[in-house]
């Protein structure tokens, strides 16, 4: 970990000038002070949100003079959603989106970006807040994989889920509660699958706002899979669809 954060006023800041990608940055509550403005003036450029924490997370993470900043910083760059979606279409080709609702370990992160590039996933979409962290961990876990996929970060899910679909993607969100099963559903077309938190599942939000409900078919005593095994059966479903298509 310590490889992927820094900490101190001026090392963020000179960080961000120099074009560094931030994962997460986390700032003392009620921080002041001349250098401090000028921070928070270049994440506001930068459209970075800071999280505002007490003193005592920021001691967690470095017991050295980190001035009330630490951030941690990705070697995978940040892409948003506006921005490929036009293009996909723009080149002719199918989006193919994944949504990761809050995931939180980094192994399964990484390892559903792995999936994810194997299938030709178009971009994998995560939540600015809540979500693993883009660190050397889930690159390593990944096999090098998020360097070859887009990794998008986002405000809000929901709002995401609604611009695929003024697109003309449909959204499938991966739930035990579905009543179908992913071999009933239309993958061939533009869509976007969304899997949810390891303990929670996806948001209320998020699922009233997607176009479907699907899950995987579950026969033995045990009531659920772990995540990234999921994603993986859900997407080579839909890479099988596409390939029959073809």
């Amino acid at each position: 970990m310590k490889d992927d954060f820094i900490f101190g006023l001026r090392p963020v800041l000179e960080a961000i000038e120099a074009g560094k990608t931030i994962d997460k940055i986390f700032v003392q509550n009620a921080l002041q002070g001349e250098i401090y403005a000028e921070l928070k003036a270049i994440l506001a450029k930068n459209k970075i949100r800071p999280n505002y924490v007490p003193v005592e997370k920021l001691n967690r993470f470095t017991r050295k003079n980190h001035q009330g900043v630490v951030a941690f910083i990705s070697d995978v760059p940040f892409h948003r959603v506006e921005d490929i979606v036009p293009e996909l279409f723009e080149q002719g080709k199918t989006p193919f989106i994944l949504i990761l609702d809050r995931l939180t370990d980094v192994r399964n992160f990484g390892a559903i970006c792995r999936t994810a590039e194997c299938v030709g996933i178009d971009a994998v979409v995560i939540p600015e807040k809540g979500g693993a962290p883009v660190n050397s961990d889930a690159i390593k876990t990944s096999a090098g994989a998020m360097y070859n996929i887009k990794i998008c970060k986002e405000p809000n899910l929901a709002h995401v889920v609604d611009f695929l679909q003024q697109s003309g993607i449909s959204v499938f969100s991966a739930t035990e509660k579905a009543q179908k099963l992913i071999y009933d559903v239309n993958f061939t077309e533009p869509c976007a699958i969304v899997m949810g938190n390891e303990e929670t599942g996806i948001s209320k939000e998020v699922l009233h706002h997607s176009d479907e409900k699907i899950k995987l078919p579950i026969e033995g005593k045990t009531q659920s899979l772990n995540v990234s095994v999921a994603c993986g059966a859900i997407l080579y479903e839909a890479m099988r669809q596409k390939l029959v298509k073809i």
